[in-house]
């Protein structure tokens, strides 16, 4: 079965009648290697093909869809069609002359690319696979088509009539059909990354950058790199599916639900009237995620707060009064918490102020919380995202009890998904972390309602094995890190891809973060993090404080002392695992 993007259960209100037709017939009769676009823009100018159909054994297709009746075709050259409507006469394009015309943009844009293109011989230049264009006739048989002179306008091979899309067809017809349109076959398949670069151009969108440096997704029209990032089909697929009514997204670490989610929030942006709220616990992530909304232009339009720092402003910009100990403690902030509940109930700060909410790492919000953020999304457009990963729940989780998505006013039944692809890390720094966290990870089923937990499972990248060191002293772990982090800048990795993540300031993140400065080492430490694209620095970040983020070489400093000073066994080995998984290729870890 092929893949639909966006699946059909989200799109199928706009389609046409032959383009639902067409959409269905192509998932169920081509194979599992078929990826198919359906109106999704594509290139730098935003072009909407009805169809792009794509394979890597095949090639590529542009497709226009039509669902004219022979006998409102009134004229029709090569350029153009007139079509008798229930408003008169109306002229459009010839449809093949459209899909040729986009095709070209796919060929043009994909040639700028050498490693999608033959580099020697007479046939230097062109692209590796072969590529077509042609017309879906929805309501037009073949004997229909042959019976009029509708063949000297629309090549006969570049046609697919009614007849040959209806529910009973033969797979291999239809495929015949497809693969006539094109010009050669391909004897080898492209490869992974091949496929990877041709996402990559087409859909500007799903780029990924350096998440390092604070952005999630590429900006412009970059230079093209050796080593392309692309979201991977499933999270494509699911970004681009997600519709109407509130959603939650269960995934593992590394399976890219932040991803997902400023995907989601660049595309409410362009269609909600109001504000869309971004919410997460750490101020950190807050941080990254506000960086990259105001790099696409949206910081007007897209709001990225920490939970405790939107409550606060809640409470301010509705005179709803602040607790007086405004120190940065708990009773604080659990006072903020109250405060803007019953200041909600009382109907002195407004329900439904945002056209969505989004919210990342869902799994550190108390119930309550949850609750009280539903309450904020506008009841005529009801878009509310949650992100969850249990096995991350880091704050109050053992207090929490069995949570009901339900019982807070999150209606998500029947339109939740997990996640449970691992592609952030390699498959050893997977390995070496859900072995330390294997008890804690152990997966439990949960109805939609409920909160699974679920297993990581690598993609299968492969990198350097974690170092595990035991020195006698947090002194010559700091001596270690600074020597370490030093000479992989002097073999080019910049000081940005890396982060010191620790599990208490006092006695280790103190003088570690001494010795690093100490050593030259440009550190940013907490607050003072910007993830500006000048800020070359290494991050210098707690356990807590690290959630969300990745770093190609992550250190850890005094992982063993913390789980001794704590003394607790379940809530050390989680932190510790979500320390060890914001490294993407390296691993060092004391």
């Amino acid at each position: 079965m092929a893949s639909l993007i966006p699946a059909i259960g989200t799109c199928v209100s706009r389609m046409t009648g032959g383009e639902r037709r067409l959409a269905q017939r192509l998932e169920n009769k081509l194979e599992d290697d078929w990826l198919l676009w359906y109106d999704v823009p594509l290139g730098p100018r935003n072009v909407h093909p009805d169809f792009v159909v794509f394979n890597p054994r095949r090639g590529l297709l542009v497709l226009e869809v039509k669902d004219w009746r022979l006998d409102t075709i009134q004229e029709i050259d090569r350029q153009s069609v007139s079509l008798l409507t229930s408003n008169g006469l109306k002229r459009q394009a010839n449809p093949l002359e459209q899909a040729r015309q986009y095709a070209h943009e796919v060929v043009d844009l994909l040639k700028r690319d050498p490693q999608l293109t033959i580099n020697s011989g007479r046939m230097q230049g062109t692209l590796l696979f072969p590529w077509g264009y042609g017309v879906v006739l929805a309501n037009i048989t073949r004997k229909q088509f042959e019976s009029t002179n509708l063949g000297e306008v629309l090549d006969a091979h570049r046609v697919i009539c009614q007849d040959e899309m209806t529910e009973a067809v033969d797979a291999e017809a239809l495929q015949e059909r497809l693969w006539g349109m094109l010009p050669f076959a391909r004897s080898v398949p492209l490869s992974l990354p091949q496929i990877d670069r041709i996402r990559w151009h087409l859909f500007p969108e799903i780029r990924i950058a350096a998440l390092a440096q604070g952005g999630l997704f590429e900006e412009g029209e970059p230079e093209i790199p050796d080593i392309v990032r692309v979201m991977d089909i499933q999270q494509e697929q699911l970004a681009r599916s997600l519709g109407e009514g509130h959603r939650v997204i269960h995934g593992v670490a590394g399976s890219g639900k932040t991803l997902i989610l400023g995907y989601r929030a660049e595309h409410l942006a362009k269609v909600c009237a109001r504000p869309i709220l971004v919410l997460c616990y750490n101020r950190t992530l807050a941080k990254r995620l506000a960086r990259s909304m105001a790099a696409k232009g949206l910081a007007d339009k897209v709001l990225v707060h920490s939970f405790h720092q939107w409550c606060r402003a809640q409470l301010v910009a509705y005179d709803a009064g602040l607790p007086e100990n405004g120190k940065d403690n708990d009773f604080y902030a659990s006072e903020l918490v109250d405060r803007i509940i019953r200041a909600v109930d009382a109907n002195i700060i407004p329900a439904g102020q945002y056209d969505a909410v989004l919210i990342d790492e869902g799994h550190d919000f108390e119930p309550e919380w949850l609750k009280l953020v539903a309450q904020m999304v506008n009841p005529s457009t009801n878009s509310l995202l949650v992100l969850y990963d249990d096995a991350q729940s880091i704050y109050g989780r053992d207090k929490r009890g069995k949570l009901s998505f339900k019982s807070l006013g999150i209606q998500a039944q029947g339109r939740t998904t997990i996640l449970k692809v691992n592609y952030r890390n390699t498959q050893e720094v997977l390995e070496l972390a859900s072995g330390i966290a294997s008890e804690l990870l152990k997966p439990t089923a949960s109805d939609e309602d409920g909160v699974p937990l679920v297993a990581p499972i690598s993609a299968g990248r492969h990198g350097p094995k974690p170092l595990l060191i035991k020195l006698p002293s947090i002194q010559d772990e700091a001596d270690y890190i600074a020597n370490h982090l030093k000479e992989a800048h002097k073999t080019g990795t910049p000081w940005s891809d890396m982060a010191v993540i620790y599990r208490d300031y006092p006695h280790i993140g103190k003088p570690v973060l001494a010795t690093l400065r100490k050593a030259g080492v440009p550190v940013t430490y907490q607050d003072d993090i910007t993830f500006a694209e000048k800020e070359d620095t290494v991050k210098f970040l707690t356990m807590h404080s690290c959630k969300g983020l990745e770093f190609p070489l992550v250190a850890i400093p005094g992982a063993g002392r913390a789980e001794a000073d704590q003394g607790r066994k379940d809530e050390e080995a989680r932190l510790l695992y979500v320390a060890m998984t914001r490294a993407t290729r390296e691993l060092v870890i004391f």
